[in-house]
């Protein structure tokens, strides 16, 4: 069920930043990603080795696209957060349904009923009213690359859907995403700054970001591969609830009551974007019968 596995991916993304916001006091954003992205790469690479499967693909011109969009998207977002207030990057980031939903149906061709388009703009207004965005003079540029970075997120998830209708398995998609990111990162890393020393006292938060990462990204590439995309895109609003949850019990910051009211209305489009995906199912089975 995709709403199963995006729930699952989201609440992994969201223990993820919780990890990232540990990190920010040892390693830069740059570092986090590349860490992120090798920890994907050498742990699929492992499952491939012990399942004796390959990661040779006819397909390795779709699977090059969705890694360098997907980088990009994730260099993007953090550079992002580096230069604008987080809530800020965030909504800028999570733009990408609004721009998957238009793609989805332009690109891939699909229809969709007008209830899920009603649940993604639902969602991303909860998203507004949760993290109440604010700009300053002097940042349209961080807030236009923030903007990109949801457009390419749209554009890497599309790319998960075409790989998904040839047939490519989940973890071959998860591994080439984290080879091109692990280069682009690397690059990036290079090229802004000098690395950080990993120590006794820092590995773990490492550790953390790249495994609940590499999961999350699992269960993301599941979810965008079978299920109905724009079901999956409103559910990725549960990272921003899930996200919210973690820092007021980590770190006890208090929401506001628009900030709660937000949340009540991300969840709600994901009950509305579940019942759709339930109806369809039942839908289909009463077809095949």
């Amino acid at each position: 069920m995709t709403s199963s596995w995006m729930l699952v991916a989201g609440f992994l993304f969201a223990v993820m930043g919780v990890f990232i916001k540990l990190g920010a006091a040892h390693f830069d954003a740059a570092e986090l990603a590349l860490y992120r992205s090798l920890f994907t790469l050498v742990a699929v690479a492992g499952i491939v080795a012990v399942r004796g499967g390959t990661v040779r693909t006819p397909h390795m011109g779709m699977h090059l696209v969705r890694g360098i969009v997907g980088a990009v998207s994730l260099i993007g977002y953090f550079y992002a957060i580096t230069r604008l207030p987080l809530a800020t990057a965030q909504t800028l980031n999570y733009t990408s349904p609004l721009f998957l939903a238009i793609a989805t149906t332009v690109v891939l061709g699909e229809r969709f009923s007008g209830w899920l388009v009603f649940a993604i703009a639902l969602g991303f207004s909860g998203v507004a009213m949760l993290l109440q965005p604010t700009f300053a003079a002097g940042q349209e540029g961080p807030a236009l690359v923030g903007l990109f970075s949801g457009v390419f997120a749209a554009w890497a998830y599309l790319s998960v859907r075409t790989l998904g209708r040839l047939g490519e398995p989940d973890w071959r998609v998860v591994f080439w995403f984290g080879a091109v990111g692990t280069v682009l990162c690397l690059a990036w890393q290079m090229l802004t700054g000098p690395f950080h020393p990993i120590t006794g006292a820092n590995w773990w938060i490492l550790a953390g970001v790249g495994l609940t990462g590499t999961l999350a990204q699992l269960a993301m590439t599941r979810a965008y591969r079978l299920g109905n995309t724009l079901v999956a895109s409103a559910l990725s609003y549960s990272t921003i609830v899930f996200a919210t949850i973690f820092t007021y019990a980590v770190w006890g910051d208090a929401l506001s009551p628009l900030a709660w009211a937000g949340m009540v209305v991300i969840v709600a489009s994901g009950l509305v974007a579940m019942r759709v995906e339930k109806k369809e199912q039942v839908e289909e089975a009463g077809f095949e019968s």
